[in-house]
């Protein structure tokens, strides 16, 4: 593990929306700044993703200055929504958990997704994060919160790992359809120099001057088998992580994070087991 470093960082400012790369970001007690901040919701107040509606993946949100965003998107004039100002919050259903979030203050924000995914949908965001949803209590420590991720502060992969699953579907019986790259996994931190799957033995690190409990093995859907390109869908990775990858019924790629600590981390960071 000494030659552990931190390779790429992502944060995605809208829920769903194609990834942004960055070299640093800050690391808030929820996750990473800016990170699922915002998201959509149907006419009903469920959260819309890709396992819904696969042409997310080809949206973009820019960060603003302040927690706004830059909307773009095949076919849309790019749109800059601000954060909205305190106002009624509405009931967003965010799988089991109900939360309350503030609405994109200008229609304009809900005709443009809307008029993208060819569905009623709204924009909504996270404007208190450290009170508005708790982090599950299954595997929480109290006063623990998360924002519009799935369910925890950050998601970890490792390069090794996915080197390991790309040699069992080369090996499969849709080999074809390998290798897959590591954004079909939608990580926040990705990390190199370990061996495959050391991630999951690991309760404790730090990732330059930040230290996260590792939460829970990520557990992973239909999404992962969709290209972030394309949007198409295929059979991998879920048929080979059901063979060779399954845990207490999921299946699964990556570990939850919740920080423990403030900081920033920043690419080349030194990754290192506290326990």
């Amino acid at each position: 593990m000494g030659n552990a470093r931190l390779q790429s960082i992502h944060v995605h400012p809208v829920k769903a929306f194609r990834s942004l790369p960055l070299r640093e970001a800050v690391v808030e007690p929820w996750g990473l700044a800016g990170d699922r901040r915002w998201m959509l919701i149907d006419d009903g107040g469920k959260v819309v993703t890709q396992r819904q509606q696969p042409r997310l993946a080809l949206a973009a949100a820019e960060l603003l200055p302040g927690g706004g965003v830059r909307l773009s998107a095949p076919g849309r004039e790019p749109l800059t929504v601000p954060v909205p100002r305190p106002a009624d919050t509405v009931v967003a259903q965010l799988f089991r958990d109900k939360v309350e979030a503030l609405p994109a203050q200008d229609d304009a924000a809900h005709a443009w997704c809307s008029a993208f995914l060819g569905a009623d949908v709204r924009l909504v965001h996270l404007d208190d994060p450290a009170t508005r949803r708790p982090v599950d209590p299954e595997y929480a420590l109290p006063g623990e919160t998360v924002t519009f991720a799935d369910g925890f502060p950050l998601l970890l992969t490792t390069t090794a790992s996915l080197d390991a699953l790309n040699s069992l579907i080369a090996g499969g019986e849709h080999a074809e359809e390998g290798p897959l790259p590591m954004n079909r996994f939608r990580p926040n931190v990705v990390v190199s120099g370990t061996d495959a799957w050391a991630e999951d033995d690991w309760s404790r690190i730090a990732v330059g001057e930040v230290a996260f409990r590792v939460a829970k093995p990520c557990g992973r859907c239909v999404v992962t088998t969709t290209d972030q390109g394309t949007t198409e869908r295929g059979r991998e990775p879920l048929h080979s992580l059901g063979r060779h990858r399954r845990l207490n019924g999921k299946l699964v790629f990556g570990q939850n994070l919740v920080p423990v600590g403030r900081g920033t981390v920043r690419i080349g960071d030194p990754v290192r087991i506290i326990e």
